[in-house]
């Protein structure tokens, strides 16, 4: 939830029965600050622990619901304050975290791409995972089928969900609930977030998502190791040609993947301006909800998926 993770959204998720997550880099605008993207911006603006504790205690103003920090480990060339951050948010009261290290009476969401990393990370004490296929998406079932024969502790599907259709499949494949990052997990946190009316982007980058397809993204950091998937627009296709050259290195590109640039897409509306990222479940998205309506509604189309797989089961005439 890059730039988008701010307290107006983490309540709405959490009043409309979600689990709202609270980004944990805030800069001092109180705008996000994810490590990807701040270790390729020179200009990034410096997060704070104070920002941080101003977020919480705003989303408190909020919401008297459960809310979470998401604290994001990323490679960058000028790691953020990570423990930090954890002590801040501990200290405000908060009991719930996306990746942190197991503190008393603390629940812990920890992403998984393998089984073998799953099975590592409840050693450590994690709570719940989340597991994620490939760039959050690509062979989710396949892994969701392993982890309900293999896995002791709730999980949740993440990646490529974004209609009551897919959330009905993760349940279906033994997910405690799904985590929706285009359109936040549901019901322990759920993201076609990024689209609903308290998001705080750009009502022209909301309507382009709409408006778009899975074709409409495209894969950028291959050939650095990094990859990432991301809006098809000038800047992004202007990267994926200068990876296919050859021998590209970060700095060959760093000016284009500029948080900063990435940011003012959010704020500009400029779909052009900057990379910005978009996963292959936007073109399941049709509309512009409140997170409240949102909610509602993939509630009440997953009892009707359910219910219309009931009348699949009939007893053989012998």
């Amino acid at each position: 939830m890059q730039w988008v993770g701010v307290p107006k959204l983490v309540a709405a998720v959490s009043n409309a029965g979600g689990l709202g997550t609270q980004c944990a880099s805030i800069n001092k605008e109180g705008a996000i600050n994810t490590p990807r993207r701040q270790e390729s911006s020179p200009h990034s603006l410096n997060p704070t622990q104070s920002a941080l504790r101003n977020a919480i205690k705003e989303t408190r103003t909020m919401t008297s619901k459960p809310f979470g920090v998401n604290i994001t480990l990323l490679p960058s060339i000028n790691p953020p304050d990570y423990a930090g951050y954890a002590r801040a948010a501990v200290e405000e009261g908060v009991t719930i975290f996306e990746t942190y290290f197991k503190s008393n009476g603390c629940i812990v969401i920890h992403k998984c791409t393998t089984i073998r990393h799953a099975k590592s990370a409840v050693k450590l004490g994690v709570d719940v995972l989340s597991i994620d296929g490939f760039e959050c998406g690509l062979f989710i079932f396949q892994l969701l089928a392993r982890a309900a024969k293999e896995l002791k502790v709730p999980y949740l599907a993440s990646g490529g969900i974004a209609d009551a259709r897919g959330f009905a499949a993760a349940l279906a494949l033994g997910a405690a609930g799904v985590n929706m990052g285009t359109y936040k997990p549901f019901p322990l946190s759920f993201s076609p977030y990024l689209l609903a009316n308290a998001s705080p982007i750009h009502q022209n980058i909301k309507e382009k998502i709409v408006a778009s397809s899975e074709q409409d993204t495209v894969h950028i950091f291959r050939t650095l190791h990094n990859t990432a998937r991301v809006f098809k627009n000038k800047v992004s296709m202007e990267v994926v040609a200068i990876e296919r050259r050859g021998g590209a290195k970060f700095e060959d590109v760093r000016d284009l993947v500029s948080g900063q640039r990435g940011r003012m897409v959010y704020e500009t509306g400029d779909a052009d301006y900057g990379i910005w990222s978009a996963g292959i479940s936007q073109g399941l998205i049709t509309d512009i909800p409140t997170c409240e309506d949102l909610v509602r509604t993939l509630e009440k189309g997953v009892e009707d998926v359910i219910s219309d797989l009931s009348g699949l089961v009939v007893k053989a005439k012998l």
